[in-house]
């Protein structure tokens, strides 16, 4: 036993973190309290702060042996390939190649926006919890018809001057929360030559032909399976119903891969040429394909991205990644569902979008909302409302209360008292058979409300001990049962990632009051711009209401929709 001890203490120390190594030290945690109820001795290295605080760390996966691979937990996930959840087996033995769909950097991302990137955030705090390695990547989009009208209407001449800010925001936000990084944040227009490549790939192949202003397309009557990987679509009625982005396109389903310049609308600073390609830039679906196939390769293990993106765009990525490589692009498509306000998808053409920075500015409000995505089931519709914020709160302070409790009951008992000998059925029983629980749910298909049923196994039996000693002054704590229950709760946060302190964002004050509805705050130009957003939205025309919201923002405000009534203005914090 003390060789034991001695071994899981010394890997720790040395820093191997992996999620193997905690969970063993967690079952010997359980197994060493056991033999201590029944009358042996615990080293007092159980309960330091080394073991019980240790933090995830984003680390590779230690080498394994075949049989370690063969005997590792099979995780399902629902692949919208197949329509149906399978084991997950990726291409190069534990390491799992990961490519998710990025901002497009001219405004503030909004919660909708975020549930993806928290989605993507629990994907990969569940495969490194079950040893694997992940190279993920997660592009920028910082060339884009929106970006291009944003810059021209507010007269910005360096259009860099747009994009850094609000990757710089992102970024921002992304801390606040607490999602882990990618390895690489690739941007678009770093990646044209790319881009190049593959469009005369494609033409070289038969699926790509240029129109005679030196725009590119592909064929798509010329893929076999186009229109049928993600979605089932109806030709004919899409056929009516197209608008096309020019009267040069073979068909209506032809989609571009090459944008010729066009004098008075794109600017010099937003376009490329080369021998074999007009000047222009590329279109939106391109850059995907082109830096998935750089930095990852010809085939990919997992891409993810809103179910909104499965047509066009990441069908168009199949399209062209297969259409130049002749391989298979990705093994398993993973879509996170909408969130949803007032019963409406929440997003920008709509006008019905938050920004984190409006719909959580206090740091408690963005642990809520984390704890809300990385909760529900990730492919059901999530709504959004301040009930259901609240309640997250509810539920946090749940949490920190009953950690707080039980490091105060930890710190007495290393005083030396109230640390008696004691069967321990917390420790022996409840924590093992929630930890389980809680491993089968993450590896079917990321069941998140299974596992935080399983969380809350262990806080509430927690809780009844406190409850006990309330009740009964000399009812004697489960110390032992108590710390097994704390080291269960932070290995679960290594999934969950709820116990952290919110960062300070850059113009935040989470200690002024809110403005939200006092009107004689709001500068007169401000209110300007909101009621001709208004008169805007009335006539539908959508990118004009857009722009006039990230000027709004660019003052300092945010703007709230609200359905048959006044918007609501705030200030941005």
């Amino acid at each position: 036993l003390s060789q034991c001890i001695g071994c899981a203490e010394v890997r720790l120390a040395r820093g191997y973190g992996d999620q193997k190594n905690i969970r063993m030290a967690a079952k010997l945690h359980a197994c060493i309290l056991y033999l201590v109820a029944a009358g042996f001795h615990a080293a007092a290295w159980m309960g330091s702060s080394q073991f019980a605080t240790r933090r995830f760390r984003p680390l590779a996966a230690a080498s394994q042996s075949e049989d370690e691979l063969k005997t590792r937990t099979e995780i399902l996930l629902f692949n919208s390939l197949s329509r149906k959840k399978e084991p997950l087996k990726p291409l190069n033995g534990n390491k799992v190649s990961m490519y998710t769909c990025g901002p497009t950097v001219y405004d503030f991302a909004h919660v909708g926006n975020f549930r993806a990137f928290l989605t993507y955030d629990l994907i990969k705090r569940v495969l490194l919890y079950f040893g694997y390695d992940i190279e993920h990547v997660c592009n920028l989009t910082d060339v884009d018809d929106k970006i291009i009208n944003r810059a021209n209407e507010q007269g910005i001449e360096v259009i860099t001057d747009l994009t850094r800010k609000f990757e710089a925001l992102f970024f921002q936000d992304l801390e606040a929360l607490n999602i882990l990084p990618a390895n690489i944040y690739p941007r678009a227009t770093e990646h044209i030559e790319e881009m190049m490549e593959m469009i005369l790939g494609l033409a070289d192949n038969g699926l790509a032909y240029e129109t005679d202003d030196g725009s590119w397309y592909f064929a798509t009557d010329k893929k076999d399976g186009y229109g049928s990987q993600l979605v089932d679509l109806n030709w004919d009625e899409m056929e009516t119903s197209e608008r096309g982005e020019g009267e040069m396109k073979r068909n209506p389903q032809d989609f571009c891969l090459w944008k010729a310049f066009k004098p008075g609308i794109d600017r010099d600073d937003c376009s490329w040429e080369s021998p074999q390609i007009k000047r222009g830039r590329p279109g939106w679906h391109l850059e995907c394909s082109a830096m998935a196939r750089k930095y990852l390769g010809d085939s990919i293990d997992i891409h993810g991205g809103g179910v909104d993106l499965k047509f066009p765009h990441h069908e168009n990525e199949i399209a062209q990644s297969e259409g130049f490589t002749g391989k298979t692009f990705c093994n398993c498509w993973l879509h996170n569902g909408f969130v949803n306000i007032n019963n409406e998808k929440m997003s920008k053409s709509l006008g019905n979008f938050m920004t984190l920075r409006a719909a959580c500015p206090k740091p408690q409000q963005v642990r809520a909302y984390r704890y809300l995505v990385i909760t529900s089931q990730y492919r059901n519709p999530l709504s959004f409302t301040p009930e259901v914020i609240q309640a997250s709160e509810k539920t946090l302070k749940r949490i920190d209360k009953i950690l707080r409790q039980i490091d105060d009951a930890l710190n007495e008992a290393r005083n030396g008292t109230n640390d008696k000998c004691q069967p321990s059925p917390l420790a022996s029983s409840i924590v093992p058979n929630a930890l389980d629980n809680f491993e089968k749910a993450l590896a079917d298909d990321l069941s998140m409300p299974r596992a935080a049923a399983s969380l809350f196994t262990i806080v509430k039996a927690a809780e009844n001990e406190f409850k006990n000693l309330a009740k009964n002054d000399s009812y004697e704590l489960d110390i032992h049962g108590l710390r097994s229950a704390k080291s269960a709760i932070v290995q679960m946060d290594n999934i969950f990632g709820i116990l952290y302190d919110v960062p300070r964002r850059e113009g935040s004050d989470e200690d002024s009051p809110s403005d939200s509805n006092n009107v004689d705050k709001i500068p007169d130009d401000v209110l300007q711009l909101v009621s001709r957003r208004t008169e805007a939205k009335e006539a539908k025309d959508w990118d004009l209401a857009d722009s006039l919201r990230s000027r709004i923002a660019e003052m300092g405000f945010e703007v709230k929709d609200v359905k048959d009534g006044e918007p609501l203005v705030s200030r941005l914090t």
